[in-house]
């Protein structure tokens, strides 16, 4: 499963979008220099439209039909991740506390969300920082994608 359904312009470079006929499969961040793709079926029209709403507005509530997949934990993470409302954050502790877990566990689900944006999972923050972002825990790309997010809804964290 490599090509996307749409490639669509992002603040921070690109989003690649997978989708089906009933469902959004797959969300992922891309460089900017990843050529944009047009999206050519209806769901993945869908998906673009509203991500570009979030853009314009980070109040925005998504609606789409999304294959969720991962483990019965995975799944309950990525629930607990839906209730932080834009322009808050919670840290791993404290997600896990609210689930029964420990961060360690929760911060690997939150890395393994194919639907980032939609699973809003760059609301989950460390303790002491930023902490890491699609299993990529270093400075970078997907750490400046989280901070933009965050900045976007009116979050910042060093």
């Amino acid at each position: 499963m490599n090509a996307f359904d749409a490639v669509i312009d992002a603040p921070f470079g690109k989003v690649g979008i997978r989708a089906d006929d009933r469902f959004v499969r797959e969300i992922v961040y891309l460089p900017d220099d990843t050529p944009a793709i047009a999206p050519h079926k209806p769901l993945a029209e869908e998906a673009a439209g509203q991500i570009r709403r979030y853009f314009d507005a980070p109040s925005m509530r998504f609606d789409l039909p999304l294959a969720i997949g991962g483990t019965a934990f995975q799944r309950r993470v990525w629930q607990g991740i839906c209730g932080i409302a834009p322009g808050n954050v919670w840290t791993y502790g404290q997600l896990a506390r609210e689930i029964g877990s420990v961060p360690r566990a929760v911060g690997q689900a939150c890395g393994s969300n194919p639907l980032p944006i939609v699973i809003p999972c760059h609301r989950v923050v460390a303790a002491g920082g930023i902490g890491g972002f699609a299993h990529h825990p270093g400075e970078g790309f997907y750490r400046n994608v989280k901070r933009w997010l965050l900045a976007h809804e009116g979050v910042s964290i060093a």
